[in-house]
Formats: structure tokens, C-alpha cells, sequence
């Protein structure tokens, strides 16, 4: 069954729907780079909405060793997410399981970053350019999904109801992630395109 992430939530309610229709994680903007961020304090109250058995992920961004310090300390997330130029050793040091994006704007090229975090529990392969943000919406080749590594593979960037069996089907992915397409407006997530999106991916059957 391929497990699904719902990140960019800003509010109670969307967690809440979100986990009702069976979202397998919940993940929380903290770089203060994306317009979907949340402030450590106001993610805290939004686990605790969370209930049992659901992950949490801490998305963070190039961003000071300090404040992703306090985020552990405030938030307390089962898991991070790294999405900017962190190597294996910085991401690890935390001790904390992370997630490492690759942003795969640039196609084939960016498969060569995929061997360069061993210690990541899993990888997230995004459609967004590098040195960009995820979120953008944009997708790319889901042919290039490798099938040769260890870790888990995520799937995110431009995933939507309309399209998210067809991407399983190609790229064959541990789990795929959605924000854009579950929105009215950044951060505001919308409980019919949640409902449709999660319907989408668990009527494929698994590989």
C-alpha cells in the first residue's frame, strides 16, 4: 500500500480531516523561507492533534542549527525533513530519523545526489529546481524513479487527485507526497481535494 504524507498544514481542522481520511503523516513547515510556514509554538498545538500511530515531519530548509534545535524542542517531530543543501553528516546530527529532498528539476543530473545520504530513512525526490522550495506544484519524469536503492522513496511535486494513480503506476513510490494539491491557498488546505487525493492513491492497487 503506498503510504501517504500530507505536508503544509497550517490549521487544527485540516490535521484533523487529513488524519481522518487515513493521511499516513503529517508534515510541518518550519523554514521560515516558505509561505506555508508555521511558527514552532503554533506546530506544537497542531500535533497535538494529531493522533496515534500518525508521523509527524519537521520540514526545514538550510536553517540555523539553533532553531532547528528549538524546533525539536518545542515541536517534538517523530521525523525531519531536510530540503536545502544539508550534506548526510549535518542532517544526521540531530538524532532524529530524517528525510532527505532532492530536487529533481533538473532530471537525470539529480540521481547522482540520491547516493549522498546513507543515514537518511528515506529520500523524497521533488519536481522543484535546486536551491528552490517544494510546494512549487511542479512534477517531473516519474520514469526516473530509481529502483535500485535501499532507502524508501517518496514521490512529491505536482501531485494531484487527476494524476497521483498514474504516477504510482510508473514510478512505483514507498509513498507520495502532496501539498499544492490539496490547497485552496498555501497553507489552507481544502477537504474535498484531500478526500479525492487519498481515495486516488488507495484504489491502486499495490506493486
Amino acid at each position: 500500500m503506498t503510504r501517504i504524507k500530507c505536508c503544509g498544514l497550517t490549521r487544527i481542522d485540516d490535521v484533523r480531516r487529513a488524519t481522518q481520511l487515513g493521511a499516513d503523516a503529517i508534515g510541518f513547515v518550519m523554514t521560515r523561507k516558505s509561505k506555508r510556514f508555521v511558527e514552532p509554538g503554533q506546530a506544537a498545538r497542531l500535533r497535538d492533534a494529531v493522533p496515534p500511530f500518525v508521523t509527524t515531519v519537521a520540514l526545514v530548509m538550510d536553517d540555523e542549527p539553533a532553531f532547528i534545535e528549538e524546533v525539536l524542542r518545542v515541536l517534538r517531530p517523530d521525523m525531519l525533513q531536510f530540503h536545502g543543501n544539508e550534506s548526510d553528516d549535518e542532517c544526521s546530527s540531530y538524532g532524529v530519523r530524517y528525510l532527505k529532498a532532492i530536487a529533481m528539476g533538473e532530471g537525470a543530473p539529480a540521481l547522482a545526489r540520491l547516493r549522498d545520504y546513507p543515514r537518511a530513512a528515506g529520500l523524497l525526490l521533488d519536481g522543484h529546481g535546486l536551491g528552490e522550495q517544494g510546494g512549487s506544484g511542479q512534477r517531473f519524469d516519474w520514469s526516473l524513479m530509481p529502483k535500485d536503492l535501499a532507502q524508501p522513496l517518496l514521490l512529491a511535486g505536482g501531485l494531484t487527485a487527476e494524476n497521483v494513480a498514474e504516477a504510482i503506476r510508473i514510478a512505483r513510490p514507498w509513498a507520495v507526497d502532496v501539498s499544492s494539491g490539496i490547497e485552496s491557498s498555501p497553507g489552507i488546505k481544502d477537504s474535498d481535494k484531500m478526500e479525492r487525493f487519498i481515495s486516488a492513491v488507495r484504489a491502486v492497487p499495490s506493486a
